[in-house]
């Protein structure tokens, strides 16, 4: 059962609204449906923000971290140790370079696929044991510029297939 739900991002105002961060809005969306408000709190011990909803009768733990993407791992290991989290009930939203946008996957292990905040959350863990939850955000034309991709904003038509799509 998923006790922790983790949106990954840059935390800094300049990576807000880029493709990056499609994690911390999957988490802000969910906070949107189940309290009402996007309320949560930061917890400099989580190196992040922090919140708890209830799903189905089960309380879920909610983080952002407000580390760059490639320190991810620190946040996460924080707050599982601290709840005594197994790594089999965690679940990290990210954004997927392989998935077109309006699609999404959830996945159980394996490797990070080049994206270095899951690189670092397996290497913080010691283990690659949990769930990802890939949402789509399409590769860019020229493959050698994936990291000025990632790093932009969607266009507005995107944002909007994006956004609505995100918990359906």
């Amino acid at each position: 059962m998923i006790k922790l739900i983790v949106g990954l991002a840059n935390f800094s105002s300049e990576y807000f609204n880029t493709r990056h961060n499609i994690g911390a809005w999957y988490v802000e969306k969910l906070m949107m449906l189940y309290n009402g408000q996007c309320s949560l709190k930061k917890e400099n011990r989580f190196y992040g923000y922090t919140a708890k909803i209830v799903l189905c009768d089960f309380d879920v733990r909610l983080l952002i971290p407000t580390t760059y993407m490639n320190m991810s791992g620190m946040s996460v290991l924080s707050i599982a140790k601290f709840y005594q989290l197994s790594c089999d009930e965690i679940l990290v939203a990210h954004d997927e370079l392989d998935l077109l946008p309006g699609r999404a996957q959830l996945k159980f292990s394996g490797g990070y696929n080049g994206h270095n905040g899951i690189k670092d959350i397996i290497k913080k863990l010691d283990n690659q044991n949990f769930y990802r939850l890939r949402i789509g955000i399409g590769r860019p034309l020229r493959k050698n510029s994936i990291t000025r991709f990632v790093l932009s904003e969607p266009s507005l038509q995107e944002k909007k297939k994006l956004m609505n799509y995100l918990l359906k």
